[in-house]
């Protein structure tokens, strides 16, 4: 999850949500790929989660990174809670999963060569201190009792908060693990664009990143049981929102439904104030009654930002939600396949041209079939993996044409990155599927043996 955000001055017009919105336009040349990846940590001799602190925990690894590679340390009150360098952060998700926030680069070469060198620099300190990460899209075994928390005020917040307004938003945040990728815009009409595409399309995205068919130590009958938790997490700040889908969608409109989502928190002096169930638009109006006469600044509109929860989401780029954490060969495979359908635009009206026949009710059935069923998933007599088949074709095309290659020249260009992805469609079996054949095969049933055979 985010860390707070700094800088902004006061909100004096409502336009500056807005506003603040569009200026993440950026010409093309200008376009950049962030991705994020998060993993579990635990304690190899008795595969248990990494506390924050001790000998082996959380905080040793982070110190690790800090005094060995040059991370720069990042704290909230006396406690390491991050780290940041050359434009990337590592940060803490609530039970301890460790995510690389990497930094704004070019091409999925460059992105894939820091994922490396990330997961290398981690397993370096983890194995000194008999520590493993693994990549998945929920916690296998370990039940919530288990889980740490970490020491930041905001997931003492939201964890009061998550009972209240749904049934399984403490498993996402303490057991589950994603990938995404940030990608720019160029304009209005551009992020629209994208957006559409990117909500219609994310549940392709889940179906061939599904990696989580275990939970609580059984299988769980979901492929990505990551997805089946979003689904009843927060009604107010997840799903497929429809609306986007509506005439009038641009920067105005998504500001008018973040403002509708309700707080969490104010963020002052390095604490974090419960604004739990509030208003952002009374905070316009200096009527929040958890800092009643004070009115908001950019910084705290950006704050606010992060805590919607769609499956794509809008701050100054486009964020891709849907995916389960995985092995090293998807943490490159989910840019190559978002970049290939948005970054050129001859793909970018195809993948559109696939999904602007859908309704409401077709895309949510894509969700949730691909949440359950991955590759194997069918809505209305369409097949997903003829589905992802396609997505791919459009998603090669566009890398193709991007042109951008790797190794002083050696790699003609990006669509390599596919290759795991190409297998999954070409064989039907997902990560969860190969999971499940090994629980049913060679494990005899010894959901243990998942963190010898699928660490990084």
């Amino acid at each position: 999850m985010s860390i707070p955000q700094s800088g902004g001055g006061p909100i004096e017009r409502r336009e500056q949500l807005a506003e603040y919105l569009e200026q993440g336009c950026k010409p093309k040349e200008d376009w950049r790929i962030g991705t994020e990846h998060e993993k579990f940590g635990y304690c190899k001799d008795t595969l248990r989660p990494l506390p924050y602190d001790g000998e082996r925990s959380v905080k040793a690894v982070l110190e690790g990174l800090r005094f060995r590679y040059g991370w720069e340390p990042i704290f909230e009150g006396d406690h390491i809670i991050g780290l940041k360098k050359d434009g990337a952060n590592v940060s803490l998700e609530p039970g301890g999963q460790l995510e690389l926030s990497g930094a704004p680069l070019e091409t999925i070469h460059q992105t894939c060569d820091e994922v490396n060198t990330h997961l290398r620099e981690v397993k370096d300190i983890a194995d000194e201190i008999g520590v493993g990460f693994i990549g998945l899209g929920a916690a296998p075994i370990w039940s919530h009792e288990d889980m740490p928390m970490m020491p930041k005020g905001r997931y003492r917040l939201m964890t009061d908060y998550m009972d209240r307004v749904g049934t399984h938003g403490k498993q996402m945040m303490y057991r589950t693990c994603t990938v995404q990728v940030n990608l720019d815009f160029g304009s209005e009409a551009d992020m629209v664009q994208k957006l559409r595409v990117a909500l219609a399309l994310q549940p392709v995205a889940t179906a061939l990143f599904a990696n989580s068919p275990f939970f609580d130590g059984k299988v769980n009958g979901h492929k990505s049981w990551r997805s089946r938790i979003w689904r009843d997490l927060d009604a107010d700040r997840t799903g497929m929102l429809p609306w986007v889908f509506e005439d009038g969608m641009g920067f105005e409109r998504w500001v008018d439904w973040v403002l509708d989502v309700p707080m969490y928190f104010v963020y002052r002096d390095g604490k974090y104030i419960n604004a739990l169930g509030q208003s952002f638009r009374d905070f316009l109006d200096g009527k929040l009654p958890a800092l009643p006469g004070e009115t908001p600044t950019l910084s705290d509109w950006a704050d606010h930002l992060t805590t919607v929860f769609p499956e794509a989401r809008i701050k100054q780029f486009i964020e891709m939600r849907g995916a389960d954490g995985g092995p090293w060969r998807r943490l490159c495979a989910l840019p190559a396949l978002w970049v290939g359908l948005m970054y050129d635009q001859s793909s970018l009206d195809a993948a559109w041209d696939l999904a602007k026949g859908w309704d409401a009710e077709t895309r949510e059935a894509w969700r949730v079939a691909a949440s359950v069923d991955g590759l194997q998933a069918t809505v209305g007599g369409r097949k997903m993996q003829d589905l992802a088949t396609k997505v791919l074709d459009i998603a090669r095309a566009g890398l193709k044409a991007r042109a951008r290659p790797g190794l002083g020249g050696m790699v003609q260009d990006e669509r390599h990155f596919l290759h795991a992805l190409e297998d999954s469609v070409e064989t039907g079996k997902t990560p969860a599927d190969e999971l499940l054949d090994a629980y049913n095969g060679d494990w005899n049933g010894d959901l243990t043996r998942i963190y010898g055979d699928f660490s990084y």
